[in-house]
């Protein structure tokens, strides 16, 4: 169990993980790669007569292409700025990782307005796909597979030594060296802040793999992170930073769809956005902290939900916890699904309802529970409950399952309940328009009582919402807590939600068109300074659309690619979030670990109990828009290697395939009907 994390110290290690350093012969390399680049377009263009020039609202790469010369000093420097500019001011030259510069060169009929390590260059239409359900099609839940009994056995052994030596440690080290338990026992009259056996997993436990926890890291979290290196000389008690950084490839982020950038349309309108509000409203909602920007923002996502009204808070977490005391009390009857989030339980909690479980996902057991619950009526009296409130998740952060809609909307025509629907993790990643669910499903928005959302995961923000019928959200503004007490939403995060999701939507002129969903951004509903900042593919909604329909492939590539390896995942194939078990709690360090120390560092994020099961320790992949296809490659091998050197293959496919294989016919597997699979 006691799992030590790898000396960074070794020359190899340094080697790795140093940053690199700028190469003297920069200009050389800058220019032998424009020219390359100039003669893969020409050979591309040679069936034509005469080929176009190169205009300089080309990429920064080409746009001196045609007439680089390495005797020039000139055109040498030209070309030294124009490649720096292309791969952005953390290039770092001698890669590699391989993650800094695209794997094959763009032509000059590819503009990309991105950067390589922030948002992956990829112009293979081949590498898109719609997220969306059949009609008609029955919604199948995903089958949760056992491993071997043997890994079950081992698992609970693991737990059961820890606990064993865990506990004796304790009792003998509060009594031979009593200070380093302080902490944990009462002194001069005060009790114990820390309870000793609420504390024993994370002492025992997580305190042995804390290096792959809490990982500082720096600039953007885009298709690769920058880790700051670190060590422990004390068993993790304390770590000390290297000086040195690692850029690795990042699976571990909430950026679905790639907004989270440095540089680009959005990030131009949030640097205007500062210049225009400053940083802060400096005040909550009711009391002063409510600007243009704030009721713009709520007319667009009431709009982009196909909602009558929408309300804004400053936290996703604090969006669920404050609004759910203001809809259900004493009284009332909250039925939740088994593995919600925190925040709902906090809320329903905090609520004083009575609440009801049922199985993760299974609409048999909740009808089952309606019927009792309807009949029965509230405790003791046997009254009628106030009201009911059914609530759910679109997609489950740690299980990556999608909700079955379609059969909680019969049920909700049926039973005469009240739907709340947390898609926290599925809007702006799900469904043809990246409208949730809902999109998904081809469902009628209003269907839903009320669907919450955050601006956290698919919009490059932060803070969440919560939409419904305007009389609804007109009492929510003075009931829940987040009104008077929570702070108002920056004008710089207002910017952002704003630009990104007029992306999705695609802005219009035309101020006639009808309300529907899912519909256009009217031109009048976005402030024209954000719409200024915005390229053309980005006010028109087709970039917002690629980057649906990349997130998609990736997701859908990545699921089905691990299936056929022989992993065990959870989860909707749809879902940008794929759980893989690792079971063992020993191989969560020992995994992490392997993946960061790669030639092609991989940053993944590692689960375990109690935020699972105590058996289903596992590591969540969240991939994005902004991954490439072979950035999903390059993580599929990984996975391969390290799954196997740890024995994590367990699934009951029959015919497995080859990592080759897999990476061969990524286009056939995602378009694979789930019959086929």
């Amino acid at each position: 169990m006691a799992l030590r994390s790898p000396s960074p110290s070794s020359p190899s290690s340094l080697a790795m993980f140093s940053k690199k350093k700028k190469s003297p012969t920069l200009a050389t390399d800058a220019s032998a790669y424009l020219a390359a680049v100039a003669d893969r377009d020409r050979r591309a263009q040679s069936h034509q007569q005469s080929a176009p020039s190169i205009s300089s609202a080309s990429t920064p790469s080409l746009s001196l292409s045609s007439s680089v010369t390495v005797d020039s000093d000139k055109m040498r420097a030209t070309a030294q700025k124009a490649y720096n500019d292309y791969l952005g001011p953390d290039f770092e030259e001698d890669d590699e990782s391989g993650l800094t510069r695209p794997a094959s060169p763009p032509t000059s009929e590819q503009v990309f307005n991105t950067l390589h390590v922030e948002f992956g260059h990829c112009a293979n239409p081949e590498y898109r796909y719609m997220s969306m359900h059949q009609p008609g099609k029955e919604v199948k839940g995903y089958e949760e597979q056992e491993p071997p009994y043997y890994v079950l056995f081992s698992t609970y052994l693991s737990y059961l030594i820890l606990i064993i030596l865990g506990h004796t440690r304790d009792f003998f080290g509060k009594r031979l060296v009593p200070h380093k338990y302080g902490h944990l026992m009462p002194s001069n009259g005060y009790a114990a802040l820390t309870s000793d056996f609420d504390s024993f997993y994370t002492r025992r436990l997580k305190h042995r793999i804390e290096d792959i926890f809490s990982r500082p890291v720096t600039g953007v979290p885009g298709r690769t992170i920058v880790t700051l290196d670190r060590i422990s000389k004390d068993h993790n008690d304390t770590f000390v930073p290297t000086g040195n950084r690692t850029r690795a490839l990042n699976v571990s982020s909430y950026n679905y769809l790639g907004f989270a950038q440095a540089r680009g349309g959005c990030a131009d309108a949030v640097e205007q956005g500062i210049r225009r509000y400053g940083l802060s409203a400096c005040q909550s909602r009711l009391e002063g902290g409510t600007t243009d920007l704030h009721i713009q923002t709520e007319q667009l996502v009431a709009r982009f939900i196909g909602m009558e009204d929408a309300l804004i808070a400053s936290m996703g977490y604090a969006t669920n916890s404050t609004t759910i005391p203001a809809l259900v009390g004493k009284g009332c009857l909250v039925i939740s699904d088994e593995l919600n989030h925190a925040s709902i339980r906090v809320g329903v909690r905090m609520s004083g309802a009575s609440v009801r479980t049922f199985k993760h996902n299974n609409m048999q057991d909740l009808e089952h529970l309606l019927r009792e619950v309807i009949s029965q009526g509230q405790a003791r009296t046997h009254r009628p409950w106030k009201k009911i409130l059914v609530i759910v998740e679109g997609i489950y952060s740690m299980e990556g399952t999608l909700v079955n809609l379609p059969a909680l909307v019969e049920l909700k025509r049926k039973y005469k309940f009240y739907l709340y629907v947390d898609e926290a993790h599925s809007i702006g990643a799900t469904g043809p328009h990246g409208r949730g669910v809902v999109d998904y499903f081809s469902i009628d928005p209003r269907e839903v009582d009320i669907l919450m959302g955050t601006f956290t995961k698919s919009f490059g923000a932060s803070g969440g919402y919560i939409a419904g019928s305007k009389s609804l959200i007109s009492r929510l503004r003075v009931r829940t807590h987040a009104g008077p007490y929570a702070e108002s939403m920056s004008p710089a995060v207002l910017t952002q939600i704003i630009a990104s999701m007029s992306s999705i939507m695609g802005v219009t002129e035309d101020v006639s068109q009808t309300v529907s969903f899912p519909s256009h951004a009217p031109a009048s509903a976005v402030p024209q300074w954000i719409l200024e900042q915005l390229p053309p593919a980005l006010r028109d909604g087709s970039e917002g659309k690629e980057r649906l329909q990349r997130l998609a492939f990736n997701a859908r590539y990545l699921s089905r690619a691990l299936y056929r390896l022989g992993f065990i995942i959870f989860g909707h194939a749809d879902s940008a979030i794929i759980p893989l078990l690792l079971f063992n709690p020993g191989k969560m360090g020992v995994f992490s670990r392997l993946m960061l120390e790669r030639k092609t560092p991989i940053v993944v994020v590692i689960a375990g109990y109690p935020a699972t099961s105590l058996v289903t320790s596992r590591v969540r992949f969240c991939l994005s828009a902004s991954h490439t296809k072979e950035d999903v490659d390059t993580l599929l091998r990984a996975i391969d290697e390290v799954g196997t050197a740890l024995d994590l293959k367990h699934g009951n496919i029959k015919n497995r395939w080859t990592i080759d294989e897999v990476c061969a016919r990524a286009v056939e597997l995602v378009n694979l009907n789930g019959d086929e699979e």
